[in-house]
């Protein structure tokens, strides 16, 4: 049965209308997108088959674009179509930061340093600078490592801190094995960046730690 002969609660578009996007499936976000599905398929079976195979929805969309040309049902018209989508996506959460808003939605935060640093095959750790008002100034990508760990210098962050005026940070680093749960190095390099930062009246507001499911705040757990 095609998509439009289901019953019309039941169709992708029909849904996302009548109930909102947060209403459906992967399977069927993806299969909106698609537009059509592979030959003898409705979208949402190709959808479906694409993250069965390829996915969960996360690692699907964190494939190149090479590596999405390699997938059935992807032609070069969808895969730019998808990278662009996603590229919109990035700039539309750069830009919640950039516009000067104060930073008071962990979720917020956490979300922008998920879109920085998930995905990545080794360690990354991260520094966003904030002024006086906990408004963005800049993000850097400051350490990179292997897939066990980046070594990170409390001084360097100390010294770029002062090259951008920042009155206060939030830092934060991905995992690739993708265990969410913060190390008991995290937490001592957390301990060691609040006591450097302190000593020129700087101050730490949250460490988070980037991996599969939703980012840790070490500021949540009570850890800072």
């Amino acid at each position: 049965m095609r998509i439009r002969e289901w019953p019309a609660s039941e169709r992708p578009r029909e849904k996302l209308l009548s109930r909102g996007p947060g209403a459906l499936s992967d399977a069927e976000l993806l299969a909106i997108f698609l537009g059509s599905g592979l030959r003898g398929q409705d979208a949402v079976t190709t959808a479906r088959q694409l993250l069965a195979v390829h996915g969960p929805l996360r690692r699907l969309l964190e494939c190149s674009p090479q590596e999405l040309a390699s997938l059935p049902g992807l032609g070069p018209a969808r895969i730019c179509q998808l990278t662009a989508v996603l590229e919109l996506s990035h700039r539309h959460l750069s830009a919640e930061l950039e516009r000067g808003e104060t930073l008071s939605d962990p979720e917020s935060v956490g979300r922008y340093f998920a879109q920085r640093l998930r995905g990545r095959s080794h360690e990354v750790f991260a520094v966003l600078f904030l002024d006086t008002c906990h408004r963005a100034l800049a993000f850097e990508e400051m350490f990179h490592g292997t897939v066990d760990g980046a070594e990170v210098h409390p001084r360097e962050v100390v010294r770029r801190a002062l090259a951008h005026n920042a009155a206060a940070l939030i830092v934060g680093h991905n995992h690739p094995s993708g265990n969410r749960e913060p190390s008991a190095a995290d937490r001592t390099v957390t301990l060691r960046l609040k006591q450097a930062l302190a000593l020129v009246d700087l101050r730490l507001l949250d460490h988070i730690v980037i991996a599969d499911g939703p980012p840790v705040s070490l500021a949540a757990r009570g850890w800072l």
